[in-house]
């Protein structure tokens, strides 16, 4: 009891911390190394950490020595999926490729004449498209030059365009995004068959239920603010964004997904590859088609830079956080906090279902709050096994709907920088 009640106030203070814009990766940390030594000090037979004292007689270096293990280990598994996931991002951005892909995929909408529906559909297109283009920001981003001006001359209010737009990243989805592969791995399994067999049949029904949902409230709130669905006369302008690159540059950003879903055991018998070397083959194959197109290859090589640039930032921003809120995670663990919960509920009689429900709204809330997914996700996605082992579920049961959650609450969060972009953007918009 006094270690959950200990966890919770350490919780309490670092999660006021990030949301008075304190830097999520050093509370974290901090809040990590806290409950480790509280749990040292006061719980030393609840402490399972793997990490043992090298040479030194004093227990207490073991917290430091499993922090470095932790960064280690981040980077050398799912971090590094994560970095290859950014770098190729950003160098399918810099060569142009992710725009010509979102040009393809949303031609087809300017052929319904209904605004509407194309707003709804719109939502289910650029839902497929974060498979392929990770960055919820940037995939709103590339909707706002290309489709925001679609859908307004088809009609559309501003603000309703603007909206769905945000709402395209509601959940993360494909083996090239960060917490479906932490997801993943916390499952046990791969990041292929995770996307497949438990991802695509959730999603389906989500997509269609907030398809339909965006269709009436658009329409809803554009009528009570007054505003006229009347289409303006230049609705076949062609977009310019994107028509400088070949047209085939629209495949390339879905290269490492087909890669990954066809050349795996479940689909190939005897093939299979790994999402950071479909990252790699990826990014290899834009570079060859950058020196056949452009034939400069000082410039080209140049701006194959952004891969390796896009990495570190990815390691700056989320490797970083993922390996810190991994400390705080054990440190949780450590006070016998999961225990007492674990303990408590099952005595209530609620079970793996109530545990599953109280994570994945404790995983949202903290998304809505601090304006990130990942943040919320890789802070307590961690417990999850665990707890699921405790109450004799699957791992996969009880992380499925904390991931998806994670994804949702940044889209329903006024501060996540997606919101921000996509608020900002759309209301300077001609």
């Amino acid at each position: 009891m006094a270690g959950f009640i200990i966890s919770i106030v350490v919780t309490i203070i670092a999660a006021r911390l990030i949301i008075n814009d304190y830097q999520p990766q050093t509370v974290l940390l901090i809040a990590g190394v806290v409950l480790l030594t509280v749990s040292l000090v006061f719980f030393p037979g609840q402490y399972y950490g793997e990490t043992k004292p090298i040479g030194i007689g004093w227990t207490v270096f073991a917290i430091f020595a499993f922090t470095v293990e932790s960064l280690a280990a981040r980077i050398a598994n799912v971090g590094l999926i994560i970095m290859a996931a950014g770098g190729f991002a950003d160098y399918m951005n810099h060569i142009k490729a992710s725009n010509a892909m979102v040009n393809l995929c949303i031609r087809p909408l300017r052929l319904i004449k209904a605004p509407y529906v194309v707003l709804a559909v719109g939502y289910i297109f650029g839902q497929i498209l974060h498979v392929a283009i990770s960055s919820a920001t940037g995939l709103a981003m590339l909707l706002l030059v290309t489709f925001f001006p679609i859908l307004v001359r088809l009609g559309v209010s501003k603000a309703a365009a603007a909206a769905m737009i945000g709402m395209t990243a509601f959940m993360d989805l494909g083996p090239s995004v960060g917490t479906a592969n932490l997801a993943a791995q916390q499952s046990g399994m791969e990041s292929a068959v995770y996307f497949v067999r438990y991802q695509i049949p959730v999603a389906i029904g989500v997509m269609i239920v907030v398809a339909i949902l965006i269709y009436f409230t658009a329409r809803y709130y554009d009528e009570k603010e007054g505003h006229v669905a009347v289409a303006l006369v230049d609705t076949d302008r062609e977009e310019a964004e994107g028509d400088t690159v070949p047209a085939f540059y629209a495949l390339l950003p879905a290269v490492p997904v087909t890669l990954v879903l066809v050349f795996d055991s479940w689909l190939v018998k005897g093939a299979r590859t790994h999402v950071i070397i479909a990252m790699i083959v990826g990014a290899m194959l834009a570079l060859v088609c950058e020196l056949l197109t452009k034939r400069d290859a000082k410039n080209v090589f140049k701006g194959f830079q952004t891969f390796f640039n896009g990495m570190g930032k990815m390691f700056a921003s989320v490797v970083s956080l993922l390996a810190c809120a991994n400390v705080f995670t054990q440190g949780f663990q450590a006070t016998g906090a999961v225990s007492f919960v674990i303990d408590s509920v099952s005595g209530m009689g609620l079970g793996g279902t109530a545990m599953t429900v109280v994570m994945t709204l404790l995983v949202g809330a903290t998304a809505i709050i601090t304006g990130s997914g990942v943040a919320g996700f890789f802070a307590f996605s961690g417990l999850a096994p665990d707890m699921a082992a405790g109450f004799g579920i699957s791992a996969v049961s009880m992380i499925l709907p904390m991931q998806l959650v994670a994804g949702m609450g940044r889209a329903l969060s006024p501060v996540a920088g997606v919101i921000v972009a996509v608020s900002k953007s759309g209301a300077a918009a001609r």
